[in-house]
């Protein structure tokens, strides 16, 4: 049977997206010309607030002590997970060297870049996970500089708990100041900081399109849009847990798209009935948001089997994965294209935001089709190098200097030319294009 929409968003995450490149554009534009005077002019207009921009240590001994003990030991729980994970990860990059050919040795190296800058909203939301998620991983991955950077509250500053994470995380240093122009000193090296090698962290629309404009003189994670989750469930699945983990996600956003994707329409019609409800009981904002979404961005699939609802779940690419369903060891083969895969009722999207160890800094907008999340590999720059023997260099420079000769690239050929004759003198080659 074809695919039964029983549920079909009306809105899609580009709906409505603002023109934001000018206005991100002449801000940047500003401040580079500007420096620290001109990104300070940007925060008392923006942050409004006009304390100090580089956290002083004492500062953030201050900040530090008005986390409550409890609070601490969840943020060093989710930073142990979290750094444990992204150890794992960096063992998977190996250096290494191989004889290609006899005499001919080449190798790959795994070299962290110098200076990372991670942004951490602190709007609405104060993003503790995302400073646990982005400093930790530069700090494994063996950045000499990290620079966390959030939005001070008016009088207040940064949320004392994104000071604590980012503190113990390992942040160099801790800068107070928002949006664009927080983005802007990292890339450009304000306040006595170097020069950031890569932006990563989420952040709103300015700070996305701030991250896309730098892009090329600075490396990025990625260009993130809304937050998006799907959940694959069959009959299996325990319809309150279903609702309430599309209703977790939806909170995020007004447009942030969560999907249901199944293969047993009297759960996704007891799904339906549930999500209202469950809306209905969260806090002001956060029901605005999931209300939001879930009227416009929100869709329900009924599909013919599990095949089927592989095939529409990749075809989405979600940021987030979820599958409810029996069988997880088929789901976890068949499945290829998501940002990160929750399998089971006893995980959560929400873990993997908070304190599970995966990093919750993930491809949105369909682009887990090509592209993974945040983790030590996109601090390091995967480089290669190679040495030779002259015999070694033989067979090489003279398949060099045909190829090259074959495609008009003379200059090439006579790099290898140059060689042979040094090395071996008084022999005869045969180097021209047509062999």
């Amino acid at each position: 049977m074809a695919r039964q929409y029983l549920k079909k968003a009306t809105l899609t995450a580009q709906s409505g997206a603002s023109d934001v490149s000018e206005i991100v554009t002449g801000i940047l534009s500003d401040i580079e010309k500007g420096g620290d005077a001109a990104a300070l002019d940007y925060a008392a207009k923006f942050d409004r607030y006009e304390g100090n921009v580089v956290l002083s240590a004492a500062e953030i001994e201050a900040a530090c002590a008005q986390v409550s003990d409890k609070l601490k030991a969840d943020i060093q729980f989710a930073h142990q997970n979290v750094r444990t994970f992204a150890e794992a990860q960096k063992s998977t990059v190996a250096n290494f060297e191989v004889e290609v050919v006899p005499g001919l040795m080449a190798g790959q190296k795994a070299i962290p870049v110098d200076a990372a800058g991670c942004y951490v909203p602190g709007g609405r939301y104060s993003h503790i996970a995302s400073a646990i998620m982005t400093v930790t991983t530069a700090k494994v991955a063996g950045c000499k500089h990290i620079a966390a950077c959030s939005p001070p509250r008016p009088g207040v500053g940064v949320a004392p708990a994104i000071v604590y994470a980012a503190h113990i995380c390992g942040a160099d240093k801790i800068l107070a100041m928002g949006g664009v122009q927080g983005v802007a000193a990292m890339t450009f090296g304000l306040f006595g900081l170097p020069k950031a090698n890569i932006l990563v962290g989420p952040g709103n629309q300015f700070v996305a399109e701030a991250k896309r404009i730098l892009f090329g003189r600075v490396g990025i994670d990625m260009i993130a849009g809304p937050t998006d989750s799907l959940v694959l469930a069959d009959k299996t699945a325990d319809p309150l847990i279903v609702a309430t983990d599309l209703v977790s996600q939806a909170e995020h956003g007004y447009n942030s798209p969560v999907w249901l994707v199944t293969d047993d329409q009297a759960l996704a019609e007891t799904v339906m009935g549930l999500v209202p409800g469950l809306i209905d009981d969260l806090p002001d904002l956060n029901r605005e948001n999931a209300f939001a979404a879930w009227r416009d961005y929100a869709e329900v699939i009924v599909c013919a089997d599990r095949e089927e609802m592989a095939a529409c779940s990749d075809e989405y690419a979600p940021e987030h994965l979820t599958v409810q369903a029996d069988d997880l060891e088929w789901w976890l083969d068949r499945l290829t294209c998501y940002g990160s895969l929750f399998l089971g009722e006893e995980t959560t999207v929400s873990y993997g935001d908070k304190a599970s160890g995966t990093n919750h800094v993930l491809p949105t907008s369909g682009a887990a089709g090509y592209t993974g999340g945040l983790s030590v590999h996109k601090y390091m720059k995967i480089v290669t190098w190679q040495r030779a023997t002259r015999e070694g260099s033989k067979p090489v420079a003279e398949a060099t200097a045909r190829i090259s000769r074959l495609e008009g690239m003379e200059g090439h050929a006579r790099a290898a030319d140059v060689r042979l004759a040094k090395y071996f003198p008084g022999e005869n080659f045969d180097l021209s294009a047509d062999g």
